[in-house]
Parts: C-alpha cells; structure tokens; sequence
C-alpha cells in the first residue's frame, strides 16, 4: 500500500515532465532564416524545436520530420533572427516575495523582441528573478546579473573592495559593475580580485582612474563610452564636473582627435567591448525637453510617479541651462563619430540603451538605440550582431545562444518583414521562442494591454 501511494505521484510527475518535452516539440515552417554570422537569408526553411535547443534547421524541400508528437507552427513567411539584448538594464528590485513589478519589465523586454539581459545595478533580488526564469516560474529573458555597485561611497578603502568582489563572485553574480569615485588604490584592489576570482568587471571610468588605466587593468566593458572624452581632452584641469558638465559634454571643442587613435589602438589590444547607450544621452541628456518625452507612447506601460521622475530629473538639467541645443548638439553628434571610428576599428559592440532610464522604457528604448546606430552608420547586419552574437561572445558562450545553429538555445525572434532591409521590421513581431516556449504576437499583446490598464493614470 505504501508503495502503491509512492508510485503514483512519481508517474504523474514523470507523465507532466514528458508532456512538456512534447508541448516543446516544434517545428515552425514557412521561414526566412537570417544568419548573422554571414548575412545570408536562408529562405523557405524550416527549424525544429526539441525542449530548449534548435534540434535541426534545413530547407522544406527536403521535407519535414515526421514525429508524430511534433508541433506544425506556420511561420507564414516570417523573418527569423536571434532574440535581441539590452546589455544595459537597471533591473528593478525587490525586497519581498512580490515579484509581480519585475515580472511586469520582463514582459516589455520580451514584448520588443529583447531575449537577453544584463543587469547593470546590481540586488539579490536579482539572482532570485534570474532562478524563476530559468526555473520557468517567471516568463522572462536571459539575465545575466551584476552584484551590488562598486563606487567610491560603496567602497570605503582596497581592504573593502576585495572583500566585496569575493562576495559577489561567491554569491553567483556575473559580473561587476563598477560606478564613479574610485582611486587607483581601491580600483587596483578590485580589479586583482575580479581577475584572481574569474569574475568579469566594467563600467564607468573613474576621473581618478582614467580610460587607459581601466582598459590596461581588465575593464572588459566602457559604459556609455565612458572616459573617452577625458582621455582626449590636453588640460585635466577642465574636467572638473562644475566645468565639464555631465559626462564632459561641454568639453566637446577642447578634445585633441590626434589622440583617438591611440586609444582605440589600447582597446582592441585589451579586448575591451563598447556598450554606447546613444539612446541615453538624446533623451536624458538631450536638448528635446522632458514634456515632449512624457507624451511618448510608451510611457503608458510604466508607473506614473517613475515617468514623473523622470520628468524632474531632466527639467532640473533644463532649468541649469545645461541642455541647450548649442551644448548637447555637438556632444551628441561626437559620440555618434566616435562610435563609428570605434566600429570601423574593429572595437566590438554590444547592443545597450540603459533601462529602465530617463525615458528609456524596457524594451522599446533598444529600438530608439537601434535607430541611433543606423544614424551613426552602423550597417543593419552589424546592428543585428550586436544585440545577438556579440553578447553570446561577450560573456564567452559562443554557440549557446545568439545564433540560430542547431544545438544552441531556442531563443528566437519572427518578423514579419526583413530587418537587413527596414530596421522598422525588428517592431513588427510575429511571435517569440524563449528556450523553446512558443509566445505568440497576441500573448504579447494581452501582456502589453495588461501592463497598460496597470498603469492607467487616476
């Protein structure tokens, strides 16, 4: 009798668990697969999904698999690409059971065809979300999790800061994200215990540290391009932030474009990757005035008193005088020069807007980024590359994920028009694969829907 009570939760277990390998077991026909790797459309194809791997991809003339527990979805000639990443995310936190918010940022992510994500503001809430989702509790992206920031208020002295990286790296994070107010002493410090540790480390530059020391020192990310301007301006006595404005903006017409090249020579001999967040400094920091970016659509998907203060935020630049057009106008378009002499260099880049930010809404902000890199002359393939397998080389797990091969992750995104020829067509979603759950366009759309009643204003 007691055996008998055993063995019938364990065959039901075993039943549910077979049930989803075979709810898994799909194949979508009707394709138009895009190889990043290449550019090739490979048209008319078909992929096979089995649980969370692309098992096989081949052409439909050759006919199809004739499983009988197989899964026919009709692509009805949609384009198919890699899922799409923010490799700059401030992951909201959370410090209780509710996850429903974070949820919520999942689902605009996912909605815009974002499949990967690193946080960039680290929380343990955040290894607890990135458990769920792998878990399947939560539906949501790929995250990639940074620990708590290492900064000069953070970090009190190198004692700290070595003890704060050991921690981080033994409690599961992936990586390091570094903020302003380091010296040599206690970035040094962080910077030997990220390497004995394994753990990579990027972020900010530090005034103190300086682009050259934190590429030379293991920086295997530059923020927002960060530190660039500094390292190309002659007189240091001007970056004082009263001076230089945020981010050095009103340095523009001091740098010396001699020394570029030099710095972009210590990149790539570093192997450091660019995370531009072009989208960032036009909205935030940009001379467009916050009212305008309040009534952007989007702004209906988050909280109220989040887009207010965001609204604050960037008057109290404006009513500085900071964002005039004659200051950001220039800065703006020198980031877009620099990001191109940085790419026509050979220096990789991995797709990142900085969200949730300053009118930078989960999701929607890595189209904004997608527009901006086109603008700077980014190609739509390169563009492509750096939201899929750029971020699979990023994090060294090239195969894994970011391409669509067999044997890698079912993480793919249909389109219903070709992005090589419109990048408008990155918005349009037929429907995504998140490792190997079929969401269909009109499930995004009812989470959409959902996410916008939530946040109706009263």
């Amino acid at each position: 009798m007691n055996t008998l009570i055993y063995r019938i939760p364990s065959l039901i277990i075993c039943l549910l668990f077979f049930s989803n390998l075979i709810a898994q077991d799909h194949i979508f026909t009707s394709i138009n697969i895009i190889d990043v790797r290449t550019g090739q459309v490979l048209k008319d194809h078909y992929i096979h999904v089995k649980a969370d791997k692309i098992h096989q991809i081949a052409p439909e003339v050759q006919g199809l698999p004739t499983n009988r527990n197989t899964t026919i979805i009709d692509g009805n000639g949609a384009f198919v690409i890699p899922g799409l990443a923010e490799m700059h995310s401030h992951i909201p936190t959370t410090n209780s059971d509710d996850f429903s918010y974070l949820q919520d940022v999942m689902w605009l992510y996912l909605a815009n065809g974002v499949l990967n994500v690193r946080g960039m503001i680290g929380h343990p809430s955040h290894l607890v979300l990135k458990d769920k989702i792998s878990k399947g509790e939560i539906t949501g992206p790929r995250i990639f999790a940074a620990g708590p920031s290492l900064n000069g208020d953070s970090v009190a002295d190198a004692e700290t800061g070595n003890r704060m990286v050991s921690e981080q790296a033994t409690a599961g994070y992936d990586h390091l994200k570094l903020h302003p107010g380091l010296d040599m002493p206690r970035f040094m410090a962080i910077s030997t215990t990220a390497k004995a540790e394994g753990i990579k480390f990027g972020g900010h530059v530090s005034l103190n540290v300086g682009l050259e020391q934190s590429l030379l020192n293991g920086y295997r990310s530059i923020e927002h391009m960060d530190g660039y301007i500094e390292a190309l301006i002659a007189d240091k006595d001007k970056l004082d932030p009263q001076i230089a404005g945020p981010f050095s903006m009103l340095l523009v017409k001091d740098i010396d474009m001699e020394k570029l090249p030099a710095m972009i020579e210590l990149t790539l001999q570093q192997k450091a990757w660019i995370a531009p967040t072009l989208t960032l400094f036009e909205r935030f920091f940009g001379y467009i005035p916050a009212d305008e970016f309040r009534l952007a659509p989007e702004m209906k998907y988050m909280p109220g008193l989040q887009v207010q203060q965001w609204v604050n935020q960037k008057k109290m630049l404006e009513a500085q005088g900071i964002l005039k057009e004659e200051n950001v106008l220039p800065y703006l378009e020198f980031r877009k020069e620099l990001l191109m002499k940085l790419h026509q260099s050979g220096v990789p880049i991995i797709m990142s807007s900085d969200s949730p930010q300053v009118f930078n809404v989960p999701g929607f902000s890595i189209h904004h980024e997608i527009a901006s890199m086109s603008e700077a002359g980014i190609s739509p393939l390169d563009i492509l590359r750096t939201g899929s397998i750029n971020v699979a080389k990023y994090f060294e797990q090239e195969g894994e994920f970011g391409e669509l091969i067999p044997g890698s992750s079912a993480d793919f995104v249909l389109l219903e028009g070709n992005p090589l020829e419109d990048l408008e067509a990155l918005k349009a979603i037929h429907s995504i694969v998140v490792r190997g759950e079929w969401i269909t366009g009109k499930k995004l759309d009812e989470e959409l829907r959902r996410i916008e009643l939530k946040n109706v204003r009263k």
